[in-house]
């Protein structure tokens, strides 16, 4: 069934299979929660409660993780090889493309994403999938290398590390899931995952996708609750690997906690990223991809340059096309397919941008469109106005800070020299832009930048390249086969 991107759906008629569950999923089936506690699931579009969840406690955990381990010692998961695997995943893509319409409806209203963003999260979770089974035949093909000085060679290996505890963000709950799950599972390992609390109910689609591709019981498990849920994957005895991706504080704490236990850990945290715009920039061209790359989501994207950097020489006519683009983006309820920017995906995080908003402007930034709640029939809601701040300089909240909302500033710079040190004057390090028509100039800049990725004129993620942040945004990287080297451990064995 596909979503049909030309109808405004209502709330009232949607027709989605999960609202209020008491479940975790566990060795295979739904199982009762060991906790007596629930979650309630808000709608950010309304701020009203459409769904539950239960909150876990040691017991689910527990048998969530044995479960795993359980599949990954004994089960018939430990004797499949890559390449059945990867046969695998093509049946998981085929089955959670079977189920993008209520993947969007139930994403769109745990978080508020438009259903123009989430209407494509099944094709991309599925397209994940696919690339990652590409990469079989690097599992299978023997890697002899010889001794540099001798005759003897080494056979290396690549095995699966193990149970792997996986915990995604709230913003693309479904995807940012399956870039650790789609290469945990080709890598031959079985885990233990825990979407965010406001949005624990889309992946439960997943799940259901997983088996009925035929994914083995204790495979891939589900449990949900709130922060504590994951420090006890985390520590858990039997887990040899854990992946996340989500704020920079919590980020330190799993870290922290790997370290002491010397357990492998990826981080992708958060983000600070610029836009460098080059003197010969095509204004038209920035224009029609500025939302997609520097206010994807409402704002609500990691690696998003929401910090423009402008030459002096043009520095009035970027403000105004920045302003006229976002001013003219559509806001409103995200059910509309014409809805570019909906609300703020939870109350937390609506406040801290008005917070943010607040400072900016007693700090001096010109506000040039929005700055504040939205009013009429968004107020209601956590609807925050799209806003660009111009005047902003580099010791202000908003140009040091992650928004993470609908809020874009405007800084001046003198020389590429001088932007190339504003972009890089942040503790963060995950995405970035340049904007120019001189390519090869664009790439020198591009270079200079101290980033896990940059774009030229566009920004994207490729399945086949690394990405990953450096400095404050993160350890490690997912995609390619640098991301699936993160769920092997490697064994040589010495012969002549």
């Amino acid at each position: 069934m596909t979503l049909d991107t030309t109808t405004h759906q209502t709330r009232d008629t949607l027709d989605l299979p999960y609202r209020h569950v008491t479940t975790h999923f566990i060795n295979g089936t739904y199982q009762p929660s060991h906790g007596q506690d629930t979650i309630e699931v808000t709608d950010p579009a309304t701020n009203t409660v459409w769904g539950s969840v239960p909150v876990g406690n040691q017991d689910d955990v527990d048998a969530a993780v044995n479960a795993a381990h359980t599949a990954f010692t004994t089960g018939p998961w430990a004797a499949t090889t890559p390449t059945q695997r990867a046969e695998t995943l093509l049946r998981i893509a085929e089955e959670i493309e079977a189920r993008s319409t209520e993947l969007s409806l139930t994403n769109t209203l745990e978080n508020g994403s438009p259903v123009a963003e989430t209407s494509g999260a099944a094709a991309n979770a599925a397209s994940i999938f696919r690339y990652f089974a590409t990469l079989a035949p690097e599992l299978e093909t023997d890697d002899v290398r010889p001794f540099p000085a001798s005759t003897g060679e080494s056979l290396v290996r690549k095995d699966p590390i193990g149970v792997c505890a996986l915990i995604a963000p709230w913003n693309f709950p479904i995807n940012l899931m399956v870039t650790k799950l789609a290469p945990a599972l080709l890598a031959g390992c079985t885990v233990v995952m825990k979407p965010a609390s406001p949005t624990p109910l889309s992946f439960r689609i997943i799940v259901d996708a997983i088996t009925a591709a035929g994914v083995p019981d204790g495979v891939v498990n589900l449990v949900t609750g709130p922060g504590r849920m994951g420090d006890l994957m985390v520590r858990h005895p039997k887990v040899a690997k854990v992946a996340f991706t989500g704020s920079t504080p919590v980020g330190r704490h799993i870290a922290a906690a790997c370290g002491e236990l010397l357990r492998p850990v990826t981080l992708e945290l958060g983000g600070k990223s610029s836009a460098i715009v080059m003197e010969d920039a095509d204004l038209e061209e920035m224009s029609a991809r500025l939302i997609r790359s520097c206010m994807r989501n409402t704002g609500q994207t990691c690696y998003i340059s929401t910090r423009i950097l402008a030459p002096a020489s043009r520095y009035e006519d970027i403000v105004d096309m920045v302003t006229e683009t976002i001013a003219a983006a559509p806001q409103g309820d995200p059910l509309d397919p014409e809805t570019v920017f909906g609300p703020s995906a939870n109350l937390s995080q609506y406040k801290s941008v008005l917070e943010h908003l607040d400072s900016a402007k007693a700090e001096g930034a010109r506000v040039t469109t929005g700055g504040g709640k939205a009013t009429g029939e968004l107020s209601d809601g956590l609807f925050i106005q799209p806003t660009v701040l111009a005047d902003v300089t580099p010791e202000m909240r908003v140009a040091r800070e992650e928004i993470f909302g609908p809020v874009i500033t405007i800084m001046k710079y003198t020389d590429l020299d001088d932007a190339i040190s504003l972009a890089n004057n942040t503790e963060f390090g995950l995405g970035g832009l340049v904007f120019g028509s001189d390519q090869e100039k664009a790439l020198e800049v591009a270079d200079a930048v101290d980033t896990g990725s940059v774009g030229i004129n566009f920004f994207a993620s490729n399945h086949a390249a690394p990405f990953g942040g450096r400095n404050d945004s993160g350890l490690g990287v997912e995609y390619g086969p640098e991301g699936l080297a993160a769920y092997l451990s490697y064994k040589s064995i010495h012969r002549r």
